[in-house]
Order: structure tokens, then C-alpha cells, then sequence
């Protein structure tokens, strides 16, 4: 599929300065620009919503939820059926405004749509599955546990893959007979919030299911503590989503939190070191080092760590860095000025902790070159915090007991890989790792959709969304029993 900017499905003056309710009526108080990175040209005005206007949002989609929970599954999935061909259809153009809108190379943004192609295939094929179970019971009666939708979902999704990690939660809990109230990252409200709603609208989502109102922690609380809005999906950073686990269970609300934490891609000694820099290149650097599962931590065996460093350094010191719309580069720029000096401050605290710099650590502009620390370990920032930046950090180890341990030191996980041609040895490893998801020869950066996603500790609450998990987290259970009559009763 070639790439092309002729205007199609997206039109910035339908949203500017306003939330997606249906349509596109309701206008935001306040309003600012979302700027490409790689450019600093602006792309939109965004509406930024206050406290009142979520609150408003909410009652839209809660008043539309009952009449769609009601519908068919049929109807239900040939929403999504026509989702799924809407993407198709305007590839080009929606891969494109991805790579615009998150800094991204040209290829992360055609993976975003295609995800979103087979997430509306799975989302299509939900109403269609068994929604519950008949149980044992007395005879004479019927017991029967089905999965009804909670309502009003609220989700939060974030910047670095805003289409996928937006619409993962968006597609299922609304394929499922919830209405959905999206608050889009402001830094990338088309990808992560107008996108969807252009394509649902172009597929016939029956008017008020699907609220696009972004906004800031204003506005992000007043979802959360809504009375109204029984399950929060947030993605995002551990300290935020602390924070709305704090206040979703004072609200007795499900919350469903993919955070991010350590993620270990461990290189042992008999892997082959071309494939396996390369793996830790891809999973340190692939779209600047912001993945939730980017392999923050490489951990080598020591009889090998000098060919992996000079394998990396060679390939931080040629990977070309710029516009990632432009087909030309490896990396594009950071999201914005203050995540790349975050992410800056945390190479330099590193160094001054006792890492070693190998390669990078310099920038211009948001562009910051793939960087590689070595000597790194515990206590080192690189080490004990996700450093959400393009780094590959090197730890190296001895044995296999100490690089479990070394993978394991910290609050939890979401990713991690082994390299080895000895799969069970592998294997071994890989199966006390805390972390949840792991791979075998492959890096750490992987999802099919089809898979749970999610992770123990600080990569979220334990639980996972997609693929199996989807039924369980966007419905609840409700009991029904049946007799013909009722029974006579002693009182």
C-alpha cells in the first residue's frame, strides 16, 4: 500500500475545539494545538474538556447504552465487519496521520491500522460467542450465568501507540453492549480518539455509544469518580495509574490498568550475537524506545557482553534518525520537548551513577540518537525505572540463577524474552521470569491481539485485556434462575 495525503475520511474542521458525541456538535471550553513532533507544525485544535463537559459526555453515552445492549449480535457485529473494511479502505491515509501525530516511522503507523483492522475483526466476532453457562442445579429448576455489559465504560489512552492501545479496549467493550467514553491523549487526539470515531460513524455505531472528549487529569478524574461509569481501562504510566486505582476503588469501580514496568530480554551464552543485538536493538529502539514492552533492561552473559556492546554501538552510531513520515529514518523524535527531557535526565543520573555511556545521549531538537549505558545494575536509575526513551541498557550476568534474579529485582514486568538455541533451557528460564508475557528467541515487543495482554505488579492489577481476556473484562456475570412456579415456603 503506497502512501498518499489526499483528503478522505479525516477532516481536522469537523473536531476543532470540540468532542465527538455522535456527531459533532458539542464544543469544548478551552483549546490548544496538537503539533506534529517531527515538524512542530500544527495538525489540529484540540478541545480540551473540563469536568463538566466529561460529565455531560457521560450522560450521553449512558443514555444511548440500554438500547444498544438490547440489539442483536448481529447488528452488533456488522458494525465492525464495516469498521474493519472503513480501515482497510482508507490505509493509506490513516498510517500516515499516525506517523504525524506520534512521531513515528511510516511502518509503526501502517502496523497501528492494520491492528486495528484485526481488532475490529475479533471485536465483530464477540457478540457471536456463548455468553455464559448453564449450571447445576436442584431439579426444577434452571440455573443459568450469563455475561451482561457494565454499562458505561471509561477508557484513557495514551500517546506512543494511541490507535491501538485506544481502540483494544474501545472495539470489544462496545462490540460487547457497553457505551464508551474515550479520553483521548491531548498530544494525540486524531489517532487516539477522532480516528475511531470517524471510522464508527462512516460504520453506522448508533449515535451517543461512543463519547471522544479529551481533555486533562480534570477531566480524567471526573471519569474516573463518575457514579455512572462502572469499569476505567487506563493505559499509561505506574504513577498514574496509582493514582486512578486509588480512586476507582474508592468508587468500587473494575479498573483494568496496563502500566509498564521492567522488561528483561535475557541473551545467554550460546546465542548467536548478530541476531541477538540485533533483537535488542529492535526491542530497545523501535519507535523511540516509547513501548510499554520495550526492553528496558538487556541482560548478557558476561562471556559474550563485548560482542553484543560493539554490535549495538555499530548499529546506535549508523541508524539514521529524523522525520519518520518520510520513510527514511530508523527513529523519529520523542512525543514532545518535556518526555525527551525526562528521558535525558535519566541517561545523565545513570552515568553519574556508575553506567557507562557506549554510544548517544545526545539530541537535537526531539531527536534523540538510539543510546546504549553499559555496567548498568541495580540501583542505577536505567535500571530500576522504565526509562520510556531509546536506550539499551546492558546488564551482564554469570549464571542463570542470576540473571532470574536479576530480572526479577523491581515491582513486576509486562514483557520478557530468552535468546538461546537451547529451547529448554530457555524455557526454564523463561517460566520464572515475573513477568506477563514471555518469548523464546524472539524480543519483547510483541502482540497479535489474539494474545492476554498484561502483567504482574507494576505492569498493571493483574489483570489482561484481549484475545481470551476481553469477555471478562468488559462484561460482568449476572445469575438467573427459572422454576415453573414457585415453591411453597415455611414462613
Amino acid at each position: 500500500m503506497g502512501v498518499s495525503e489526499k483528503p478522505g475520511l479525516l477532516d481536522n474542521r469537523l473536531w476543532a475545539g470540540k468532542a465527538f458525541d455522535g456527531g459533532w456538535e458539542t464544543s469544548l471550553g478551552t483549546a490548544r494545538d496538537a503539533v506534529e513532533p517531527a515538524t512542530g507544525q500544527v495538525l489540529s485544535r484540540v478541545g480540551i474538556a473540563s469536568a463538566v463537559d466529561m460529565q455531560a459526555a457521560i450522560g450521553r453515552a449512558q443514555q444511548a447504552q440500554a438500547a444498544w445492549a438490547a440489539t442483536g449480535p448481529r447488528e452488533r457485529a456488522a458494525v465492525f465487519h464495516r469498521a474493519a473494511r472503513i480501515f482497510e479502505q482508507h490505509f493509506d491515509e490513516l498510517a500516515l496521520a499516525v506517523a504525524r501525530e506520534t512521531g513515528g516511522i511510516l511502518p509503526k503507523g501502517q502496523h497501528e491500522v492494520r491492528e486495528a483492522i484485526t481488532l475490529s475483526h475479533l471485536a465483530a466476532a464477540l457478540p457471536m460467542q456463548a455468553q455464559g453457562q448453564v449450571l447445576p442445579s436442584t431439579p426444577g429448576r434452571l440455573s443459568i450465568a450469563r455475561r451482561v455489559p457494565h454499562g458505561v465504560v471509561g477508557v484513557i489512552s495514551p500517546f506512543n501507540f494511541p490507535l491501538i492501545l485506544g481502540f483494544r479496549s474501545v472495539a470489544p467493550a462496545l462490540a460487547l453492549g457497553n457505551a464508551v467514553v474515550l479520553k483521548p491523549d491531548t498530544r494525540t487526539p486524531v489517532s487516539g480518539g477522532f480516528m475511531m470515531a470517524r471510522v464508527l460513524e462512516e460504520a453506522g455505531l448508533p449515535q451517543g455509544l461512543l463519547q471522544v472528549v479529551p481533555g486533562d487529569a480534570e477531566a480524567g478524574e471526573a471519569l474516573v469518580v463518575d457514579e455512572r461509569v462502572p469499569m476505567i481501562a487506563f493505559t499509561g504510566s505506574p504513577a498514574v495509574g496509582r493514582r486512578i486505582g486509588a480512586l476507582a476503588g474508592q468508587h468500587l469501580k473494575k479498573v483494568s490498568l496496563e502500566l509498564g514496568g521492567a522488561n528483561n530480554l535475557i541473551i545467554l551464552e550460546d546465542a548467536d550475537p548478530d541476531a541477538a543485538a540485533s533483537a535488542a536493538a529492535f526491542g530497545a529502539w523501535f519507535h523511540q524506545g516509547q513501548i510499554c514492552m520495550a526492553a528496558n533492561r538487556i541482560l548478557v552473559h558476561a562471556s559474550i557482553a563485548d560482542a553484543i556492546l560493539q554490535r549495538l554501538v555499530g548499529k546506535a552510531t549508523h541508524l539514521p534518525v529524523g522525520d519518520g513520515a518520510s520513510g527514511q529514518v530508523a527513529l523519529g523524535p520523542m512525543i514532545d520537548a518535556r518526555q525527551l527531557q525526562r528521558f535525558d535526565q535519566v541517561i545523565h543520573d545513570s552515568v553519574a551513577q556508575g553506567a557507562k555511556l557506549e554510544a548517544g545521549g545526545t539530541f537535537h531538537g526531539l531527536y534523540y540518537q538510539p543510546t546504549v549505558l553499559s555496567c548498568v545494575k541495580p540501583g542505577i536509575r536505567s535500571f530500576d525505572e522504565e526509562p520510556f526513551g531509546p536506550v539499551a541498557n546492558l546488564v551482564t550476568f554469570r549464571t542463570d540463577d542470576e540473571a532470574v534474579q536479576l530480572a526479577n529485582t523491581g515491582q513486576g514486568g509486562l514483557a520478557a524474552a530468552v535468546i538461546s538455541p537451547d529451547v529448554g533451557r530457555a524455557m526454564a528460564i523463561g517460566q520464572r521470569l515475573r513477568a506477563g508475557m514471555v518469548h523464546i528467541n524472539d524480543q519483547t515487543v510483541n502482540d497479535e491481539c489474539t494474545n492476554p495482554f498484561g502483567g504482574p505488579g507494576v505492569a498493571g492489577n493483574g489483570g489482561s485485556v484481549g484475545g481470551p481476556a476481553d469477555i471478562d473484562e468488559y462484561t460482568q456475570w449476572q445469575w438467573i434462575t427459572i422454576k415453573d412456579a414457585p415453591p411453597a415456603f415455611p414462613f
